[in-house]
């Protein structure tokens, strides 16, 4: 049987939520993002035609586009009409996936037996606008990643339906940035030995293309030929992440205690990057040599940064604090998390922090979480 395989995808999503919000935010240019040394969250499709992109400098963006009207972003109002489109794909599809904060992938494989694929899509995406206001593309073809590239050419609110007898025929003519993980540094490759479209990457021998790009090249030769087994994983959504510490003695050293609580603060945020979520509540968990437990939570905007979330954990433990008594235990707990590919805050945060995070992870990924990490949490371990 033929797979059937759904990618929908909320269009502008961050500026569609605003516009919807305020009705004078129509057909103007539009720009979601931090301040002037932050970067493009979203932007509308009347700022694209002057070439603004998400995640470009914002400094970046208003030459391009002087007139652009400017928002901070509300995370909350995104996650919240995030969430309201995942429950009405919750009640009609059998089995979804909610890849980030505004794409899903649906498996409706054997439904052509009941009812049309495409018309049941169709009917599920006019719902998501009629229920929520928010515009909405999508593509059904055999395979994520086929689904997901269709989604792209169909956008702005579009639809597109692509069975397997289409498939080279539609990835053929594209250009190779368009297939799925395939980064700048791949690109810049495969364009300087002439490979800039997909049939051209589809025809070039699996092994060269090993050979030159590396471990990578098979998936990628895969994704050109529109081959992709990747099954639709069941949605099921992450509550908390958390880490904790006993110690082998009962301690009153503060200073030890500050330092581990910023190295677990720097681990959990790590994770939260590496899988995609972001947090909007920090919890810090006490336990005294009496056995006595005592836990303070603060709520924050939707983030996965190592600073904010140490900075609140600091402060809740401070607060938490007051018995000046041998403590047993110590740990932090991450909750409201929601899952995205915002993996940090790019409203408030810096280019220069954006790029300081994204290296950190590079190298932790590489050689390991200790590879690098603030001075502080050298003391961690004197606990």
């Amino acid at each position: 049987m033929e797979r059937a395989i759904v990618h929908m995808d909320l269009d502008e999503f961050f500026v569609s939520c605003e516009k919807r919000n305020n009705s004078q935010l129509a057909n103007i240019p539009l720009i979601v993002g931090g301040g002037d040394r932050g970067v493009v969250a979203s932007c509308s499709y009347e700022a694209r035609k002057f070439g603004v992109r998400s995640a470009m400098p914002m400094r970046m963006a208003l030459k391009l586009c002087p007139d652009a009207k400017v928002i901070r972003g509300d995370m909350e109002l995104y996650s919240k009409l995030s969430r309201e489109v995942t429950q009405i794909i919750e009640e009609e599809a059998p089995l979804f996936e909610k890849a980030s904060i505004d794409e899903h992938y649906l498996d409706i494989t054997g439904m052509d037996r009941f009812y049309g694929s495409y018309k049941w899509t169709t009917e599920l995406a006019q719902k998501i606008v009629r229920e929520t206001g928010l515009p909405i593309s999508f593509a059904l073809s055999v395979n994520k990643t086929v689904s997901k590239i269709g989604t792209g050419q169909a956008k702005p609110k579009g639809k597109i339906q692509i069975p397997q007898s289409d498939v080279r025929h539609f990835l053929d003519p594209l250009p190779i940035q368009k297939i799925p993980m395939l980064g700048d540094v791949t690109y810049q490759l495969l364009s300087r030995i002439g490979v800039r479209n997909i049939k051209t990457l589809a025809e070039m021998p699996v092994e060269v293309l090993q050979q030159l790009i590396g471990k990578n090249g098979i998936e990628i030769w895969k994704k050109a030929n529109g081959i992709d087994y990747n099954p639709v994983e069941p949605y099921r959504e992450r509550k908390s992440l958390s880490t904790e510490r006993t110690f082998e003695q009962d301690s009153i050293d503060i200073k030890a205690m500050r330092s581990l609580l910023t190295a677990m603060c720097e681990k959990l945020a790590h994770q939260l990057r590496t899988e995609q979520w972001l947090t909007s509540c920090v919890v810090v968990k006490i336990k005294y040599a009496n056995f006595d437990t005592e836990t303070r939570q603060a709520s924050l905007p939707y983030t996965a940064a190592d600073h904010v979330i140490i900075k609140t954990a600091h402060e809740l433990f401070e607060k938490n604090y007051q018995r000046r008594m041998r403590v047993r235990m110590l740990g932090v707990n991450l909750k409201g998390l929601v899952h995205g590919n915002y993996q940090i805050n790019l409203f408030e945060d810096t280019l220069e922090m954006l790029a300081l995070y994204q290296a950190m992870d590079k190298i932790k990924l590489r050689f390991g979480f200790k590879a690098v990490g603030r001075a502080e949490t050298i003391l961690k371990d004197n606990l």
